[in-house]
């Protein structure tokens, strides 16, 4: 069996760095008109450089969806057993952490899809928690409109807290998220 060869240090500052120009520009304009020149430029890399890492700018964006999907899937597997406060504490601290990702994925231009996916794992970590507190079939349908419920509020306020400018605090995030979300509870 061959063993994997890991990147090295280089290799992953230019990706990070190209990643971050990436970010960066979908938070200005649409996917289909960024170009290779324009990320190699800003990233101050030459267009040789990124040939070696992707084959154009869609690969380029399904790595960096790929990367970013595998990182809120390891999220949702250290939120699955947290009380409410502690789970949106850890959810807004992450957010805030990964702020020009969020900015992306919740803004105008990014496309749809990482969108789509972040709030159907905060849905089915919503739904699954629900589920196994009630003692019920995950696959139950009120349940299910509920957690959409759920996880469609909380990415409102996270939303609104990424655009906003100022941000509010962290702690004032989660202490509305913790209080609606114990509202919606009590209605459950």
């Amino acid at each position: 069996m061959m063993e994997e060869k890991k990147p090295d240090r280089r290799t992953l500052k230019t990706r990070k760095a190209i990643y971050n120009v990436l970010i960066d520009l979908l938070t200005q304009k649409e996917l289909h008109k960024v170009t290779v020149q324009e990320i190699s430029d800003t990233a101050d890399i030459n267009r040789t450089t990124f040939y070696k890492h992707f084959l154009d700018v869609y690969d380029l964006y399904d790595k960096l969806e790929q990367d970013i999907l595998i990182d809120w899937g390891m999220l949702v597997l250290e939120m699955q057993d947290l009380r409410s406060k502690d789970f949106f504490d850890k959810l807004v601290n992450y957010v805030d952490k990964n702020r020009n990702v969020f900015r992306m994925v919740f803004g105008s231009y990014a496309p749809g899809q990482l969108r789509i996916r972040f709030e159907k794992l905060l849905e089915g970590l919503l739904q699954k928690i629900e589920a196994e507190k009630k003692g019920t079939d995950i696959k139950n349908i009120k349940l299910s409109y509920q957690t959409s419920y759920r996880a469609q509020g909380c990415i409102a306020i996270l939303t609104r807290w990424i655009e906003d400018e100022p941000a509010q605090s962290k702690d004032f995030v989660v202490k509305v998220l913790s209080e609606l979300d114990s509202s919606v509870e009590k209605v459950m």
